[in-house]
């Protein structure tokens, strides 16, 4: 039995139902309907109210984030409200970086009656280390192309098949992210 949401998560049990509502669970008792009102958008529609494409739609529900909705006798994907709400929480999800196939996951242990908060927390945890640690190495390269722009400022145009400037560039480490470059064959030809 599933019912509609704000964010489109619901497990439930029996008589009573768990819902995931503004991140808080809450539970309902009592049975609840298993579709809401307005049960008759098609795709286009939901495409509409939503921002999200109809591709992306068709691709959400082959990828199990969103659940097979009903059809019509022509054959028209049928969608109920609970489906925008769904879709506002992956979008939000992606937003704050989550992957598809994260969120996939935070889906279904939420519809298996697994709190999925803490795993979200570890999540957002781990991408706030490995943005510090971008950011530091952004901050790096920052400076090495700002000391490098200045001695190439002081060097003015050098003789090169292109670029003397680019070619007569030393890199000491030469991973992507550091750039420390050092102008030896400019030095030694006193430029």
């Amino acid at each position: 039995m599933v019912t509609r949401i704000a964010l489109g998560i619901c497990v439930t049990g029996g008589q009573k139902t768990m819902a995931i509502r503004n991140n808080t669970a809450t539970t309902i008792v009592g049975r609840t309907n298993r579709l809401s009102p307005r049960t008759s958008m098609k795709i286009g529609e939901v495409s509409q109210e939503s921002g999200v494409g109809v591709e992306a739609l068709r691709f959400y529900e082959r990828s199990g984030l969103l659940g097979r909705p009903a059809r019509s006798r022509s054959g028209y994907r049928l969608y109920d409200e609970a489906v925008l709400e769904r879709l506002a929480f992956i979008r939000k999800a992606q937003f704050l970086g989550f992957s598809l196939d994260e969120i996939r996951h935070i889906i279904s242990d939420a519809e298996k009656g697994a709190s999925p908060c803490d795993n979200v927390r570890g999540i957002v945890r781990r991408r706030l280390a490995e943005v510090s640690e971008r950011i530091k190495e952004l901050q790096r390269h920052h400076r090495e192309l700002t000391r490098t722009l200045e001695e190439w400022d002081e060097v003015g145009r050098a003789p090169g098949n292109i670029c003397g400037l680019i070619e007569t560039t030393e890199m000491q480490n030469p991973s992507p992210a550091a750039g420390r470059v050092v102008q030896k064959k400019l030095r030694k030809n006193g430029l």
